[in-house]
């Protein structure tokens, strides 16, 4: 008998030790930290400029290949994805015929991207970590 009324104290002991334990294990960085979203189109967070329906979008497929469409200028290049760090680097861009306005908007937006330096999940966006943080939503479609 004694060991049945010592059960729900014992279970109150183990939830009290071993609850905190399993929240830090379940919310620590590496339960928070998805993986990295290689193939997934990826928009970025952002409104689409006055008179166009266009948002940039990424992808990066898992060997590296990496297609981007900004405000005008598409581009093809590489990745390289190690651990929560990221590598952006275009290799070829193709001019859309866009105004000299939205070349220059897509000059420095491939600047930003060029220099992000690691990469995270906030929330459902992906957040690409550089001076100027871009964050992307994955395609719903």
């Amino acid at each position: 008998m004694r060991s049945v009324s010592c059960r729900p104290r014992l279970r109150q002991w183990l939830a009290a030790v071993l609850a905190p334990a399993v929240l830090a294990a379940a919310t620590g960085p590496a339960a928070a930290q998805k993986e990295f979203p290689f193939e997934a189109e990826l928009r970025l967070d952002a409104r689409p400029l006055h008179g166009s329906k266009r948002v940039p979008w990424l992808q990066i497929a898992t060997d590296g290949v990496l297609e981007l469409d900004m405000w005008c200028v598409s581009a093809r290049g590489r990745a390289v994805v190690a651990g929560t760090s990221i590598t952006i680097v275009p290799a070829s861009l193709r001019d859309n015929g866009c105004s000299q306005e939205r070349l220059k908007l897509d000059e420095d937006f491939l600047a930003r991207i060029m220099a992000v330096t690691s990469w995270r999940w906030e929330g459902p966006l992906l957040v690409l970590e550089g001076p100027q943080p871009l964050r992307w939503r994955p395609a719903s479609n």
